[in-house]
């Protein structure tokens, strides 16, 4: 018979309250080794301003019966007219071998209003018991592996759901990338070169760009939007020829008047000086450089759309 021993306060009177409660934490028809179970006691009617004194099971555990929770005071009922309420303190116990244990009643020193009193719970007796194995019969097996159970449809809703509305969104942002990108594309494709090429040179329409440290851009950006036209209109290599190689490939181009292929051949072999020989042009040539590219791409565009009607008419 095991016997778990504490240490308890002193007490003046000493009051008989009924029997004290114990409860398995586990549901089982009897009580084995290791099971936990709830010991204490319930005090109805206790006054507001009440005192409770209990006895301190910290240090009367052992190797047979071990206390895994010290006191838990709860309250079960609240009487807000009278202030009194039902109260509920309980420790939790645990068995670690078989037998029969005898359990301390439980002492509740109780003070209120200058007296102090004791109740006194009485216990129950607890009966541990073990697994009975038939050693005769009894088979040493190997440990199993985890059980791994199917997966069922509400499982696997949430992922495939998820997965179905990531999939959705990636499609979504890859057909609007698309269709801005078509967009774009269609944008250019439908302004002609010589819109362009205006545009373009328009940029350039400011004496401020004659100042000596910008002519550089500014030959550069006219003869650049120029040989960009040319490209689109004669189909010569332009932007990656040297002046010599672009009017070498358009000497024979009869949409170009004589005196216009002069006009654009001298604006570009001054650019060149201007970009490649630090040289300044003077106000009066700069101001007819945007003229004669201007002329360029308007009178070239005239000629092919002469051609495209008359080959129309025919």
């Amino acid at each position: 018979m095991k016997i778990l021993c504490v240490i308890l306060i002193s007490f003046l009177e000493l009051i008989p309250k009924g029997h004290a409660f114990l409860n398995q934490l586990q549901k089982r028809d009897s009580v084995l080794i290791a099971d936990q179970l709830e010991y204490g006691f319930e005090l109805d009617s206790v006054k507001t301003g009440t005192e409770i004194g209990l006895s301190d099971y910290s240090g009367a555990s052992n190797d047979t019966l071990t206390l895994v929770r010290n006191w838990k005071i709860d309250t079960l009922k609240l009487y807000k007219k009278s202030g009194m309420a039902d109260i509920r303190g309980s420790v939790v116990l645990s068995p670690f071998e078989e037998g029969k244990y005898e359990l301390p009643p439980i002492f509740v020193q109780r003070k209120y209003g200058g007296r102090t009193d004791t109740l006194v719970f009485s216990a129950p007796e607890l009966e541990v018991r073990s697994i009975p194995i038939d050693t005769s019969t009894f088979v040493l097996h190997d440990i199993k592996g985890q059980i791994r159970y199917p997966l069922t449809f509400r499982e696997i809703l949430p992922w495939a759901g998820g997965l179905i509305l990531l999939a959705a969104v990636i499609a979504g942002l890859v057909w609007w990338i698309r269709t801005r990108r078509r967009e774009n594309e269609a944008e250019k494709v439908k302004e002609p070169a010589h819109i362009t090429a205006l545009r373009n040179l328009d940029k350039y329409r400011s004496d401020k760009y004659w100042a000596p440290e910008k002519q550089k851009t500014f030959y550069s950006g006219v003869t650049d939007t120029l040989k960009t036209y040319m490209e689109a209109r004669f189909g010569v290599d332009a932007p990656e020829m040297t002046t010599a190689e672009v009017f070498d490939a358009l000497k024979n181009e009869k949409d170009i008047t004589p005196e216009l292929f002069g006009e654009t051949k001298e604006l570009f072999e001054t650019a060149d000086f201007v970009k490649f020989a630090k040289h300044t042009a003077p106000d009066d040539y700069n101001a007819r450089v945007l003229p004669v590219a201007v002329r360029f791409v308007t009178e070239t565009y005239r000629t092919e759309l002469e051609e495209e009607q008359s080959g129309n008419v025919l």
